[in-house]
């Protein structure tokens, strides 16, 4: 799923600077047919090539993760799945930006719920 946010961002950002896909690929110093299979999920692009994608935008690569604006039932219809399969009802994964002790919070709150599912799929 993550190749799909980050292709996602790097397409709407090649239209908003009006970059051509083989400038990208250029800059990048990957082919164009690569980067074609890659924007049209034909591959799967490894961290280098990501960072590689990244740099050539000037762009952080962890922006071109973290969110997308496609809704999550878009995602799971793009890559044939059913929207957050796998999470149990009444759990949602969200990605949000948080001060140092946010996170931390979220993470004990995250660590108890990891335990908690485990403990229900065992049974």
């Amino acid at each position: 799923m993550y190749s799909l946010i980050f292709f996602t961002n790097v397409l709407r950002l090649l239209d908003e600077r009006g970059i051509t896909k083989y400038d990208l690929a250029d800059q990048a110093g990957i082919s164009i047919s690569f980067l074609s299979d890659l924007t049209n999920g034909k591959a799967n692009p490894s961290l280098k090539i990501m960072e590689a994608i990244a740099l050539a935008l000037n762009e952080p690569l962890p922006a071109l993760l973290e969110t997308t604006d496609l809704d999550p039932q878009s995602i799971a219809t793009l890559v044939e799945r059913p929207a957050m399969n796998t999470l149990p009802a009444g759990y949602l994964r969200v990605y949000a930006l948080l001060t140092e002790y946010q996170a931390f919070t979220v993470q004990q709150w995250d660590q108890a719920n990891r335990k908690s599912i485990s403990e229900h799929q065992k049974e």
